[in-house]
């Protein structure tokens, strides 16, 4: 059975959702490179998207359509600045042209391009899209997708995953019960087992610097939240509440910057009452950052993206983890 790393699983992501944000933005991305392994961009006159149910009866709520078209362009949710895309996406509506992988203007009709197939169900998946690019000699070149969960996708019959590089780890645990039996018989924690398994993929080193990779987007991303305000996207006027909450908690106390604040927040009463605010203001802040198409570390999914986070701020401010601490969580 093939493995998969804890880094698949624990990750870079963008809101509000992994299997109705993520997976159609990677989709948009597979979507081009097979453009550009069976043609070239250059040679593209229209591309059209047509999502299938799930994904069209709560795309727009989830943001599927922001995430075809930020795909489409060529841009990666890693890296890409978060702020710039509502405007983004407002200018490919106004003008009706979309930069093909950033590189060629199509034209991209919003209320066209993008079909929302609600009355339709594939048979492989709920959340099935198909991509068609027009070519200018009139051929057309089109794939469908699935995204199965967690940003995954994968074509019908799971091809993508038979397509790729299978790794499997020396001590495969894809139960339970293997992992305890692993770490009995081998006298390891978990962390120890999982740290052996990652060197299929990673050295150790590697494997650190990702890990504290992982930890300072976690640390940007509640930072943001808890210093945002203003209603959420989705049309329901709801209000964000972590600036507010962190503000009380603090009262008036001042700083300036990310650090400055963790360390501000250590100097307070570790009371089971003030830390238990703390905690809910570190998860609501990850949230609502989730729910704003804020860049996020999945936990596995968006939906559970403000957990983790909390608990390893919460180790932070207040049990004085170090770095080899947050890496070994």
């Amino acid at each position: 059975m093939e493995s998969i790393s804890a880094f698949e699983i624990i990750k870079v992501g963008i809101g509000p959702s992994s299997s109705h944000t993520m997976g159609p933005w990677n989709a948009a991305a597979m979507f081009l490179d097979l453009i550009r392994e069976h043609r070239r961009l250059s040679e593209v006159v229209e591309v059209k998207v047509y999502l299938y149910g799930s994904l069209a009866l709560t795309g727009v709520g989830h943001g599927t359509d922001v995430a075809v078209m930020m795909g489409l362009c060529g841009e990666d949710f890693t890296s890409i600045d978060t702020a710039t895309i509502p405007g983004r996406v407002a200018q490919i509506k106004t003008e009706g042209l979309l930069l093909l992988g950033g590189e060629y203007l199509v034209p991209f009709p919003y209320e066209t391009a993008i079909v929302f197939e609600k009355s339709i169900f594939l048979p492989f998946h709920a959340n099935g899209m198909t991509f068609e690019a027009v070519m200018e000699d009139g051929s057309k070149l089109s794939e469908t997708y699935y995204s199965i969960g967690g940003g995954f996708v994968t074509l019908e019959n799971h091809r993508v995953a038979e397509n790729a590089d299978r790794i499997v780890t020396p001590y495969p645990c894809h139960t339970a019960s293997a992992i305890a039996d692993c770490c009995e018989r081998m006298d390891k924690s978990v962390y120890e087992l999982v740290l052996l398994n990652e060197q299929a993929w990673r050295s150790i080193p590697e494997i650190r610097n990702h890990a504290l990779y992982i930890w300072q987007e976690i640390k940007d991303c509640i930072y943001r939240g808890t210093h945002s305000r203003g209603i959420l996207p989705g049309g329901l006027r709801v209000k964000r509440r972590a600036a507010e909450l962190n503000e009380r908690l603090l009262g008036t106390s001042e700083y300036a910057g990310q650090q400055a604040w963790m360390e501000l927040i250590k100097q307070t009463d570790r009371n089971f009452k003030n830390i238990n605010k703390w905690v809910s203001c570190f998860a609501l802040a990850v949230n609502e950052e989730n729910a704003s198409f804020g860049r996020v570390i999945t936990a596995p999914t968006n939906g559970a993206s403000g957990v983790i986070p909390a608990v390893l701020m919460y180790g932070y401010c207040f049990e004085d983890f170090d770095e080899d601490q947050i890496v070994k969580f």
